[in-house]
Parts: C-alpha cells; sequence; structure tokens
C-alpha cells in the first residue's frame, strides 16, 4: 500500500505586495497530511487560511517552499501540465457552489470529467448522486434546488473525478445548521467510507469538530494543532488566538 503523504507543504510562504511594502499572507507553513484524513484548516480572519488553501491546491504558487500531492511537487512545470495534474488529483468544493444554472444535476456534475475528456462511469456517477441525497433531482437545475442540495451537487462534482485531495473552502458558510450538518457528513463519508483525504477551510468550530485534526494559523503560521478535538476545544483555542492577536495588535 502506498504510504506517501497525500499533501506535504515544506517551508511554504506567500508574499504579496512590493519589496517596500511586503505582505506576508503565508510564513513558512510545513504541514504532512496522510492519506485518507480529514483535516480542518482555522484561524482568525487574516490568518492566512485561504492563502494556505490555495497554494495547497496549486492555484496559487507559493513566493518559496514546496507543495507535494502524493509526492509529486506542484511547484515545478508548464502551467498547462498543472492544470492537467490538478484534473486528475484534486476537487474542489467552496462556498459559492459553481453551479452553471442551465445545466441539469447530472451535467453539472459530470462537466469536469467532460472538461478533461474522461470517460464518464454512469453506474459511479449514480451512487455518487444517491449517495449524496440527489438520487432523485438528477434532471433539476440549480435554481430548482435548495442551498443544501446545490451544495450536495458541488461535493458530487468534485467526488466523481475519484481525486486524491478534496480541498473544500467554507463549504457550509452559507446553509442552515441542519444542513450544514448533512454536508459535514458527507465530507467525512469521503474520508471514511471512499478513502479520500479532505482539507476544509472553515471558522465555525462545530464544523471543523467533524474533522480528525485541526490545523491553527495566526498571522501567517501554523501555530497550533488539536486531534480529534471536541467543538468546544476548538472555540477555546480560537478565543485564545483572537486574544492574543489583539494584544500583539495593541503593542503590548
Amino acid at each position: 500500500m502506498d504510504q506517501r503523504p497525500a499533501l506535504r507543504l515544506v517551508g511554504v510562504s506567500r508574499t504579496y505586495g512590493t519589496p517596500e511594502n511586503p505582505v506576508h499572507a503565508l510564513r513558512n507553513a510545513t504541514l504532512t497530511l496522510a492519506p485518507a484524513t480529514f483535516t480542518a484548516v482555522m484561524g482568525p480572519s487574516g490568518s492566512g487560511k485561504s492563502t494556505l488553501l490555495h497554494c495547497a491546491a496549486g492555484l496559487d504558487q507559493p513566493s518559496g517552499g514546496e507543495v507535494f500531492i502524493d509526492g509529486t511537487p506542484l511547484t515545478h512545470g508548464t502551467e498547462t501540465a498543472m492544470t492537467k495534474f490538478r484534473r486528475s488529483r484534486v476537487g474542489f468544493v467552496f462556498q459559492q457552489f459553481n453551479l452553471l444554472p442551465t445545466l441539469t444535476v447530472w451535467q453539472n456534475t459530470t462537466l469536469p470529467l467532460r472538461l478533461a475528456g474522461k470517460k464518464i462511469d454512469d453506474t459511479f456517477v449514480r451512487e455518487v448522486l444517491v449517495r449524496t441525497g440527489l438520487g432523485d433531482r438528477l434532471d433539476h437545475r440549480p435554481p430548482e434546488l435548495s442551498g443544501g442540495q446545490q451544495q450536495r451537487v458541488a461535493i458530487a462534482r468534485a467526488l466523481v473525478a475519484r481525486p486524491h485531495l478534496i480541498f473544500a473552502d467554507e463549504p457550509t458558510g452559507a446553509l442552515d445548521t441542519h444542513t450544514a450538518s448533512e454536508v459535514l457528513a458527507l465530507l467525512a463519508d469521503a474520508v471514511h467510507v471512499l478513502g479520500q483525504t479532505v482539507v476544509m477551510v472553515t471558522h465555525d468550530p462545530v464544523a471543523a469538530a467533524y474533522a480528525d485534526s485541526v490545523v491553527f494559523l495566526a498571522d501567517g503560521r501554523i501555530v497550533d494543532h488539536l486531534h480529534r478535538p471536541s467543538a468546544k476545544d476548538v472555540a477555546e483555542l480560537m478565543t485564545h488566538l483572537g486574544a492574543r492577536r489583539h494584544t500583539i495588535a495593541a503593542g503590548e
């Protein structure tokens, strides 16, 4: 069995702005995630959560350091090669569902496969759609679906490509509590049933508690980890990080 890390960041930094006025969004982040794990990424606003996710997923180029997915470096090669690699290994779920309103659930779900020129396994696609609670919505279009159902389509779309890694950026941010719990359970199933690896940015301690582990950022740095935490554990550490940040900002 392949024991390579699903994701590895080695000294990854991301700086924006000019040399005279740099903005250090991510500072020397080093992280290793095993296959078939569910990791939440948390931190105060502006701590670098989304920057970490975008660099890890190959959507943004680090200013320094290296990113490896399944042992393959993301920081080398042409943009065309990297796009092809992402399509074959990586799935994305975002707060904005990014569905095409004129396409049906089935068509939205299979669109990335068609764009990549891949053969569509109808049986597997149907299985994923049933698993995500959309088995009776195959011919519906996004305007005919609730927000929770649209997010389920986004998750199904990520799953049908059988990616090794799924990156989710605030996937429950626009959902009510009940629907959010159902969506989080689907992501957990992707890990524990389908063997995929999920990395999720969230601001919600309850959402983070669905993960196997939580990585905390502050001011662009990875500052703490929790393994199988409760929502209370996460909330307490987030409160501590927020208080520490305010203290630093005040110059105390």
